[in-house]
This record gives C-alpha cells, structure tokens and sequence, in this order.
C-alpha cells in the first residue's frame, strides 16, 4: 500500500521529499502558507546539491550568478587591510547563486508535476497516534500516514513531537541585501570575536551580505550588524551602495555531542534539514544534506521499520561529517589558524585547490586534515602541526596530539561519533 504523507514546510527538504515519494505514487500533501520565498543567508548551491536534484532541476532551470572566485581575509576593524585577502578561482560549476524564491519556487513545481499537492495554510498543531497523523490548520484537520516535518528551525513539528532548539543550538544570522548590485565573486572575512566569518554573496540582482554567530555569544542582531556594515565598508563590497535591507534568520548550529543524539523521528514522523538540525557548523550550509534527508526518507517509508531505516541512513550521509564539522569548528576560526590558512592560501596552489573543493562541496571534513597536510610544503606543514598543537593547548588543555612515526593523530577530530542517531519515541 502507497503512503499517505503529509509534509510541513515547502523549502527544498519538503518539496524535494514530496517530488521523490509523489513520483513513486504516494499520496503527498504539502502545507506551506509562504513558500516559495526569499531566504536571508548566503544563498549558494553547490555543484553537489544541484547533482542531487538534476533529474527535476535541468541547468537552465534557474537564473543563476556562477561564481568565479572567493577572497577571504582576516577582519579585526581598522587594524586589517582588505590587502591582505586571498583570492581562490572557481571552476564553472563550483557554486553557483540563485534567488532562494527561485529555487525553491522549482522545486515546489517538480513535486506538484509528481502529483504532490499544495496546501497554502499554516498548520498550527500536529497529533500523531497509533493509526494516523493528523495536522491542523485553520480551516480544519488534515489526515494522512505519515508526517514530515520539514518547516525549518522554528519547526512546529519538532516542538510538538521532539524538543526546540536549546539556544546555545542556534546560531543567529543577519545582515543587509544591497539590492540592485550583484558580482561573480564571494567575499568572506575572518573575525574571531565573535568566532565565524562575514560574508557576500552575489545573487542575480543583489548581494547578501551578513554575519553569523551562536545565539548564545553575547551579540544582539544590532551589534551583528553594527559589525557588518563596518566590514563592508572594509572588504570594498557594495562599495558605495546605499540601499541596504536588514534580515535576521535562525539557523540550527549543534555540537558533537548533539548530533550524537540528535531527534530525528519517531513512530509515523521525522524530521528533516533544518528542522532536524543538519547543517555544517562551520559553513552553515544546509541545503545539500536537506535534500539528501529528503532522499533517506523517501527510501525508508517502503522498509519494514521505517523509522530505524532512515535513521541510519541519515547517519551514513550526513551525520558523521557534520559531527566531524562541528568537531573542528572551534579551531577553525581561532586567529592562529586563520593566519595559516591565509598564508597557504597566498603561497600554494595545492591548498588553493583544497578550498575550491571546500566550497563546492567536493572536498570532505573526513579527509580535509590529510589531504591538507599532504599538499603544504614542508615549512608549512610544519607551521600547521605546530598551529594545532598551539590551539589544542589553548582551546582544550584535557586533550592531546599523538604522534605514532609518519602520522599526526589529533584525537578528539579523528574520533567518530560513538552511536547512530536517536530515533525519537
């Protein structure tokens, strides 16, 4: 018997969810009141992400900025000079930008072609028992099978049928559109108070450019953007521009010890993207693993134990190297390995090719260390040891570097997560 599905949230998770169980003959019902619509973050899409959604989204689907190229550079205030920026060179199919009404708005059509159905109301209570689902709107309830929650970080469904975020798993990101510029290359910049990165990324007719930091750092949206607009003024982007719209958006940002007990579903429900908390803490780039959760879960509800089924298929592609991502957070942006990384960045073409691979996506946190330290030359690579065991001291006194002859082990990144996913009860 075919599924009865109904899905909470039109974003790329849920509409891509709804495309995939539609075109097997599911019975799919979206509930969405906004979408498709802009989204306040960067915006890009890896060649990895597109790749995944290539059968419903042909090349010339969407209008698309392709980025050329990425500078990145420290920013402490007047102290840094955008002089010091590196600059890497993308390949056409790196990354790419789109309009997120745009994308979105693509995939909503993909899953209503499939047969999917949209239901423009917002859902206000959800009950799940033993024999169905029910969600409720203000018109009345709507039943079904099976429920996804796909409704972002703020989903309703996670706090009816798991638990909210904690604030300190959150990171909060804001900044400005500057409407009516655009370019072909991303500016990021480096601050370590609080620890992340600036940024702008050009969309088809506009820049999103913003900051992002944990929830709980200190910050309030304000002084975020007080932050932004000094860098922009720094890092020469928008130069000039006046015409500035100021956003605020939450975003999931969990440790390792929360992807390592992470809610992901429970009898007749699961979670996905944003609303399940999978999204890379270093990047906050959430789009790739919120289409492959939506894969894991149009896949699992033909098993004999669904719930068990997706969970560890989530597992497999997503969680182990977002708890490896969030394992190497805190040293990345430590000012000490910023340093490094900008100054491999200026003299080897090796690590340039390691970032591009980075931003699109290709290159993994599972072999990012080696495959660094393969590439650095010699006074580098002795530098990066060095750096490590600096920061490893300063950020985590109880832990250590080892050394076994011909390899450096760096315990607590090498470690994988100790248990699969928690399925919810």
């Amino acid at each position: 018997m075919k599924p009865d599905v109904a899905i909470v949230g039109a974003g790329p998770a849920g509409t891509w969810a709804a495309y995939l169980l539609a075109r097997e003959g599911a019975r799919v019902t979206i509930f969405d009141p906004s979408h498709p619509r802009e989204k306040p973050c960067g915006g890009g899409v890896t060649g990895r992400a597109l790749a995944v959604v290539a059968d419903a989204l042909p090349a010339t689907a969407l209008d698309r900025a392709t980025i050329r190229s990425a500078r990145f550079g420290p920013f402490r205030g007047s102290a840094a000079s955008a002089d010091q920026d590196e600059v890497v060179r993308l390949d056409a199919d790196a990354l790419i930008v789109a309009s997120r009404a745009a994308f979105d708005a693509a995939l909503l059509d993909a899953a209503r072609g499939a047969g999917a159905s949209l239901v423009a109301e917002r859902v206000v209570d959800v009950h799940v028992d033993a024999s169905r689902i029910a969600v409720q709107t203000a018109r009345g309830a709507h039943h079904a099978s099976f429920l996804i929650g796909a409704d972002g970080a703020n989903s309703l469904v996670r706090r009816r049928l798991a638990r909210a975020f904690r604030r300190d798993q959150l990171s909060i990101a804001t900044g400005f559109y500057a409407r009516g510029v655009t370019t072909d290359e991303i500016v990021v910049g480096f601050v370590s108070d609080p620890p992340g990165y600036l940024w702008s990324f050009p969309r088809p007719d506009h820049l999103a450019i913003g900051i992002c930091a944990q929830a709980d750092a200190g910050f309030t949206s304000g002084e975020l953007r007080d932050r932004t607009l000094a860098w922009i003024s720094h890092a020469g982007v928008a130069r000039g521009h006046t015409r500035l719209e100021p956003y605020s958006w939450p975003i999931p940002s969990l440790s390792a010890a929360d992807f390592a007990a992470i809610d992901l579903a429970g009898p007749r429900w699961c979670l996905l993207g944003d609303a399940a908390g999978l999204v890379d803490p270093i990047t906050r780039e959430g789009i790739y693993f919120a289409l492959r959760s939506a894969e894991s879960i149009a896949a699992a509800l033909g098993a004999a134990d669904p719930v068990r089924h997706f969970t560890t298929r989530v597992f497999e592609t997503a969680i182990g190297e977002l708890a490896r991502a969030a394992r190497l957070k805190d040293r990345f942006f430590q000012p000490a390995f910023v340093r490094l990384l900008l100054r491999a960045l200026r003299q080897s073409a090796g690590v340039r090719a390691v970032m591009a691979d980075l931003i699109a996506g290709r290159q993994t946190y599972r072999s990012l260390r080696w495959r660094l330290l393969k590439t650095l030359e010699v006074g580098l690579a002795i530098d990066a040891a060095a750096t490590l065991r600096r920061v490893q001291r300063e950020k985590y006194p109880s832990r250590a570097l080892t050394r076994t002859p011909g390899r450096l082990t760096v315990t607590s990144i090498d470690r994988q997560p100790d248990s699969p996913p928690r399925a919810g009860a």
